[in-house]
């Protein structure tokens, strides 16, 4: 019998950490037991709640975030030593301003709910979270620009004439912004945070073992439940 859960991974498409999360986690769903199948889903949560839609110069977010360039460098060259560690060649040389992420959300929540539509297709959401981290993190692209979502979108799978007449909407960017709010006050106070059936948080880009480790107490704990409530014999 196949056995299901559901995993809801909180990130932000400038959160470095997450795509290592994101390949780390998907290792894990590689080693999963074969009965097992898990659906994944994308939330959001923006770092930088208060960044200018417009974004800024990367320099100038890194001094007033890190105090300079020194300390912004010890910082990032652990987070490529761990991207290198699961095949992520980072170069955040290449980031000239430091975007609003709203967009870039509404863009992952869009994909969501067109690969569940009658035209839409399996892995689709993921498609798009892949190339949103790997144009930000390795090809320096600003993900804030509505032209370069549009384009990767396109490049992802999506339709680029309804992708661009959608950011150039306001649709769904006020949930998009709750969504965030409401994980904040469910705790989450940093990103990725990997949410297995509604009960079990994995935070950070934690080994595949963990997640691994994960699944199997949430199907024990589910298992278990189910046996408690199955009536006892007369």
């Amino acid at each position: 019998m196949t056995r299901k859960i559901t995993v809801d991974i909180v990130s932000d498409t400038v959160c470095p950490w997450c795509y290592v999360g994101k390949r780390r986690f998907e290792e894990a769903l590689a080693r999963r037991p074969p009965d097992l199948d898990v659906f994944v889903g994308w939330r959001p949560f923006q770092l930088n709640p208060d960044m200018p839609p417009e974004g800024m110069d990367r320099k100038s977010y890194l001094a007033a975030k890190f105090g300079g360039d020194e300390r912004a460098e010890h910082i990032y060259s652990a987070i490529r030593e761990a991207g290198a560690s699961t095949g992520l060649d980072f170069d955040f040389g290449r980031m000239a301003r430091q975007p609003n992420t709203l967009d870039s959300h509404r863009l992952i929540d869009r994909a969501g709910r067109a690969a569940e539509d009658s035209g839409g297709r399996p892995g689709l959401q993921d498609a798009v979270v892949e190339r949103l981290f790997r144009a930000c993190f390795i090809e320096g692209r600003d993900i804030g620009d509505r032209e370069t979502l549009v384009e990767l979108a396109a490049d992802a799978g999506m339709d680029a004439d309804e992708t661009r007449a959608y950011l150039d909407s306001d649709e769904d960017a006020e949930r998009i912004r709750q969504e965030d709010l409401m994980a904040r006050q469910m705790g989450i106070q940093g990103v990725p945070c990997f949410i297995v059936n509604r009960q079990y948080a994995v935070s950070g880009a934690q080994d595949p073992a963990v997640f691994l480790k994960a699944f199997e107490q949430v199907l024990e704990a589910e298992e278990a439940a189910a046996k408690s409530a199955e009536p006892a014999p007369a």
